[in-house]
């Protein structure tokens, strides 16, 4: 997702520069530009600039944070030699809770947020596939809508992806949750692509009973979701998305951690703090969980 944003960017001659800590992408990128393969098969090359050092770039306007969850300080806190005084940071990460993590590392006036319904699978480094598409929601923690947010805004919008400033994004970060609640644990555990969630009775089923949590989680906490529309909107998010690998199942075949706790287990936290019963959000924390301890060779005997 960082190659997507990052290199449609440049494309449009943003000054951008990738920071990654894998030194085959860097490479990869520095050789060969970044390659982007879209839905219909056309491919476009940014040439953009890759580090895996912050100290080389320097100040800059905008850090774009599209790391997993559990690297959230660790990036921030490594990305500080990019900080000047009116630095800001986006991020638009999966789950929930990035933003007070950001915020506790460079102070949360620093921090906007958002969500993105475009999705992207690394195919090789250097090498990324763009199978979806939909609108991207930013916005001041606050409501406000300030010059830096609509800065990014129009450079986003100049690279091409459909941008929507939102007074409520917190709302609108519960919508995107809903979605990923519903999608990436089951995509994840079957090894399904996006499409072939909805098209069986028991994933319909599964994903509306997740669905139903949510949205009682977020009710007694002010959150305005409307099952109704969410269910469509995540029904037609999968019938759009043919060939998409939800991210969870990506790391899964990657063998590496997935963001489960930012994600079902937001909802099993909130449940609890809240006294809403989340119980087939918990099956699916203790499913991935016990899936990830098994690749990850963590299980006890």
């Amino acid at each position: 997702m960082g190659g997507l944003f990052g290199g449609s960017l440049a494309l449009v001659g943003e000054e951008v520069v990738l920071i990654d800590v894998s030194k085959a992408a860097i490479d990869a990128i520095t050789a060969s530009g970044l390659k982007i393969e879209e839905k219909d098969g056309t491919v476009r090359i940014a040439h953009v600039k890759a580090s895996s050092t912050p100290a080389e770039v320097g100040p800059v306007d905008l850090i774009l944070n599209f790391v997993k969850c559990y690297h959230t300080a660790d990036a921030i806190r490594a990305a500080l030699p990019m900080f000047g005084p009116q630095t800001a940071v986006l991020s638009l990460q999966n789950g929930w809770g990035n933003a007070d993590t950001i915020g506790a590392v460079v102070g949360s006036a620093r921090v906007m947020v958002g969500l993105t319904y475009h999705s992207a699978t690394l195919v090789a480094p250097g090498h990324i596939r763009h199978p979806g598409l939909g609108p991207t929601y930013i916005g001041e923690l606050g409501g406000a809508t300030t010059a830096r947010l609509e800065d990014a805004g129009n450079a986003l919008q100049r690279a091409g992806f459909e941008v929507r400033l939102s007074p409520a994004i917190l709302d609108e970060v519960w919508k995107k949750l809903a979605l990923n609640v519903c999608t990436l644990p089951t995509g994840a555990l079957l090894g399904f692509f996006a499409n072939q969630l909805g098209q069986h009775a028991g994933t319909r089923s599964l994903m509306q009973a997740l669905l139903g949590e949510v949205v009682a989680v977020a009710a007694v906490q002010g959150i305005k979701l409307d099952a109704g529309e969410r269910w469509s909107a995540i029904t037609g998010v999968l019938e759009k998305a043919v060939g998409a690998k939800a991210s969870m199942l990506q790391d899964r075949e990657a063998r590496r951690r997935t963001e489960i706790d930012v994600i079902n287990g937001a909802i099993v936290e909130a449940g609890r703090r809240h006294g809403v019963a989340t119980p087939m959000n918990e099956s699916m924390v203790w499913l991935v969980k016990s899936m990830e301890e098994a690749y990850l060779g963590e299980a006890k005997a």
